[in-house]
Parts: C-alpha cells; sequence; structure tokens
C-alpha cells in the first residue's frame, strides 16, 4: 500500500467518524446536559484514551519548547470548532449545521493558495463544487423556515477554526511531531476551555445514566481520537487540501445513520446528492493520475 493510498484511507476514516458527533451529542442534550459539559467529557476522556495509546506505543511525553505554543494554538482552535459546531445544534437542525461545516475545504484551499501558494487545480476546485453541490441536495430543506442567523454564524466561524488547525497541523513544526502524541496534547490544551467555561469544574453535571455513559465515551473515542488521529496521518501523507475534501464523506455518515436509526427516507434527491459526493471524493483520489493517462493515451494516438 502506497503513501498516497494510505492518506486516502485515513482521510476518509477521520471524515466519516467525524461525522458521528450529533450520533452521539444530541442524546446528551435531551438529557439535560450543556454543551460544556458534553465537550468537557469528550475531551478528558480522549485525553484519557489517547495516553494510554501513547504508553503503549512507549512514547515519551516529553515536549520540545517550540512545538508547546504551536500546540496550544492548535488545541485552542480544535477546541472552539467543537464548541461554535455544538452550540450550532441548539439553533439548527444538527444536518443543516454539518452541511454548512462542509465549507471547511474551500476555506482549506483558500488559505493554501493565499498564503503557502499552493497550486489549486482544476479538478479540485470542480471536485469541491460538485461536493458542495451533492451536499445542498442532502440537506436541502422544505422552505418554509428560514435557518437562524446566530447559528450559521457559528458553524461558519467553526468551519474557519477547523480549516485553520487543518492548515496549521501541516504547515508548523508539529508536522513532525508523532501522530498520537500531536492528537493527545491538542486535545489536553483544548479540555482547558471547558475547564474554565464550567468555572473549575464547579458547574459541570454528572452522567445521568449507564447508556449516556456509552454516548459520552463514544464520543470521546469515535469523532474525537480517532478522528483526530486519522487526520494528522492524512495530513502527513496527503496533505492539507485533499484530507480537507475527503471531509464530504462527513454529511454522508450523518444520512446513513439518519436513516440506519431515525428511520428518515431515501428520496431520489438524496440518492444524486451522495453519488456527486463520492464523485467528487472519487475525482480527488484518481483525478490526476487519470488525467495523466489520458494525456499519455493522447500523445500515443498522434504519434
Amino acid at each position: 500500500m502506497t503513501n498516497k493510498t494510505k492518506g486516502f484511507i485515513y482521510g476518509a476514516i477521520a471524515a466519516a467518524s467525524y461525522g458521528m458527533n450529533p450520533l452521539f451529542a444530541l442524546p446528551l442534550y435531551a438529557a439535560g446536559m450543556s454543551v460544556d459539559t458534553v465537550l468537557f467529557y469528550r475531551y478528558f476522556f480522549a485525553a484519557i484514551v489517547l495516553a494510554i495509546l501513547m504508553k503503549m506505543q512507549r512514547q515519551s511525553f516529553a515536549l520540545r519548547k517550540a512545538d508547546i505554543l504551536p500546540l496550544v494554538i492548535m488545541g485552542l482552535l480544535f477546541s472552539f470548532s467543537s464548541l461554535l459546531l455544538f452550540m450550532s445544534y441548539n439553533y439548527m437542525d444538527a444536518g443543516i449545521a454539518s452541511t454548512i461545516l462542509f465549507v471547511y475545504p474551500v476555506m482549506v484551499a483558500v488559505i493554501m493558495g493565499a498564503f503557502f501558494k499552493e497550486k489549486i487545480s482544476a479538478i479540485t476546485v470542480f471536485s469541491i463544487l460538485l461536493a458542495l453541490s451533492g451536499i445542498a441536495l442532502l440537506y436541502q430543506g422544505d422552505g418554509d423556515k428560514p435557518l437562524s442567523t446566530i447559528g450559521i454564524i457559528f458553524v461558519l466561524l467553526s468551519s474557519l477554526s477547523y480549516a485553520i488547525y487543518i492548515v496549521g497541523v501541516n504547515r508548523s513544526t508539529l508536522k513532525n511531531l508523532p501522530t498520537t502524541k500531536l492528537t493527545f496534547y491538542a486535545i489536553l490544551f483544548g479540555l482547558s476551555v471547558y475547564i474554565v467555561r464550567l468555572n473549575f469544574c464547579t458547574e459541570l453535571q454528572v452522567i445521568p445514566s449507564a447508556w449516556l455513559w456509552a454516548d459520552v465515551l463514544s464520543l470521546a473515542i469515535l469523532p474525537t481520537a480517532v478522528s483526530l488521529v486519522c487526520t494528522a496521518l492524512a495530513i502527513h501523507y496527503i496533505g492539507s487540501t485533499p484530507t480537507a475534501i475527503l471531509g464530504a464523506l462527513e454529511p454522508v455518515t450523518a444520512l446513513f445513520f439518519g436513516v440506519l436509526l431515525f428511520h428518515e427516507k431515501i428520496t431520489p434527491r438524496l440518492m444524486v446528492g451522495i453519488l456527486m459526493i463520492i464523485t467528487a471524493v472519487t475525482l480527488i483520489i484518481i483525478g490526476k493520475s487519470l488525467i495523466k493517462k489520458m494525456g499519455m493515451l493522447l500523445q500515443m494516438n498522434k504519434k
């Protein structure tokens, strides 16, 4: 398996697992738990899982001075991205929030092009537009209820924070840091946001049932520890922009669980949206090599 293939697999796993956020968060909200409490438990248990993983891998917890500030910044960026996204669930449907969040690949591509002179190919632009169009079809509303302006602002700011996090991991000294170690410290520094917001845990709510404990632990492991580790690995192998575009699988994941667990109906419009997203992701994976092969075939035919 080539490094590029590994990168695409890690990127797909990261996106699919991150798309599980509403699946585990919404039952906790329904039980009366606050956004800050939910996110505190998410980050706290994710940090424990990653610390155990580091021990199993016999990794050192020591940090170079040069890595501390970038790690603090990355941790805060990811933490604020989570906070703003989870706050948006109080103002709009989680599926719609997941849809709007997907503008982050566009932000990543723009940041990479504007600040790091990364060439944005025509196939990348087409894939982004195709994926965005497909996602719009997945979550097209009935039009009888306007979206919350506050909710939209929260999601857009969440998207921007996540985009900067993805670029920062790729373009800072952290790129050479072991993946689990990078993720552990990003989560640990991100946890500080909720400790402060919960008045140093004096306002932390107790998890009321065993079933909700399962939700909390799943939230810590799948859309947090697994997603962040796989995101860092994908960025290492294929770069920021392809990793971000693979995030198109997030709303597909949300739709899958909506149909499987909440008995939502699959309509022709949803099928077209899914097909557009899968096509966009496929183009990112094989597009460049396909164009090269077509160019070689054209040259051979001319001869």
